[in-house]
């Protein structure tokens, strides 16, 4: 096995890094509820940093491969292609799609990996169930990262409107009327979801490798029973998502991580940085949806920073 070495990004024509694949020390078959999930463990340190990517539908590579550096920083990193993803098992029932399921899935993965205590980082999706995870099972959480992110879904709709609006009235009009009517794969409205696409998820000139991967295997009834058709048009089971409120009982240390251009808005971020006592929050100034690919620098030293204080802490 080798370690998880980082590619210059002068390598690379978009400037972003790039991170070489690295074999996991510990691969397990876990029962969830629904079929089986692939989980991956890389590293040996005692902390253990417990990644949830976003999606929902996508395999885990794109949020996997830009933090395996942190083995290399001491740090244990565990992951896990989520029901429907990557190596799990792929069934074919409505059913599976809920919050409620991918939740009991995170413990069962934590509890396959025997982890008592771990810290959470939720990258969009992955911060929603991320947000259950910790209301659901509290004694389980060191520390959040939530990650280009929100916690008042109803809000971020209000968000979205926002944004959508700077395509101008007709172009909005257009997007209503064939949101009204289903037909998502009009080539008009296809075009205003691109252009909304590149302003407020991928930013970059072309995607990393990594998150090809995670591309090629995107599973769309996933998303569809969950979010939607697309990031700009909810009609799935977490539309209604309001945890405001209930994050404010969190008692451990959560960094908020956000991009000035992301559709999940700096004031989706903001929103959870004032109902949570004591966070922190960053919001990085070039990005959009993936500071780590945008701004894998900057990123990298704001985790490492906050990680290594809850480290000291504990260890103190």
């Amino acid at each position: 096995m080798t370690a998880a070495t980082i590619r210059d990004s002068s390598e690379t024509p978009s400037g972003f890094a790039v991170w070489q694949d690295r074999e996991p020390d510990e691969r397990r078959d876990i029962a969830v509820p629904g079929g089986t999930v692939i989980g991956y463990s890389y590293g040996t340190g005692d902390e253990v940093l417990f990644l949830l990517n976003g999606g929902p539908g996508l395999p885990c590579d794109y949020l996997r491969d830009p933090h395996l550096p942190l083995v290399d920083a001491g740090y244990r990193v565990v992951v896990h292609d989520q029901l429907g993803t990557g190596a799990s098992d792929h069934p074919d029932d409505p059913a599976l799609w809920t919050l409620h399921r991918y939740v009991e899935e995170v413990e069962a993965v934590l509890a396959a990996f025997g982890l008592d205590r771990v810290h959470v980082l939720g990258h969009s999706w992955g911060g929603w169930c991320g947000i259950e995870y910790a209301l659901t099972h509290p004694q389980r959480i060191a520390s959040m990262v939530l990650a280009n992110t929100a916690a008042d879904i109803p809000h971020l709709l209000t968000e979205i409107e926002r944004l959508r609006s700077a395509l101008g009235p007709e172009t909005v009009s257009m997007m209503q009327r064939f949101e009204a009517e289903e037909r998502y794969d009009h080539p008009a409205y296809k075009a205003a979801v691109d252009l909304l696409d590149f302003r407020h998820i991928r930013r970059l000139p072309e995607r990393p490798e990594p998150v090809r991967r995670s591309k090629a295997g995107y599973n769309a009834p996933i998303f569809e029973a969950i979010q939607g058709p697309n990031e700009y048009c909810y009609t799935g089971s977490i539309r209604s998502f309001r945890r405001t409120e209930a994050i404010a009982g969190f008692t451990w240390p959560t960094l908020i991580l956000g991009g000035t251009h992301d559709v999940l808005t700096p004031a989706c971020a903001a929103r959870m940085h004032r109902a949570i006592p004591g966070s922190e929050i960053r919001i990085f100034q070039e990005s959009s949806h993936s500071p780590f690919y945008e701004e894998p620098e900057a990123y990298r030293a704001v985790l490492l920073d906050f990680l290594g204080r809850q480290r000291r802490d504990r260890r103190a």
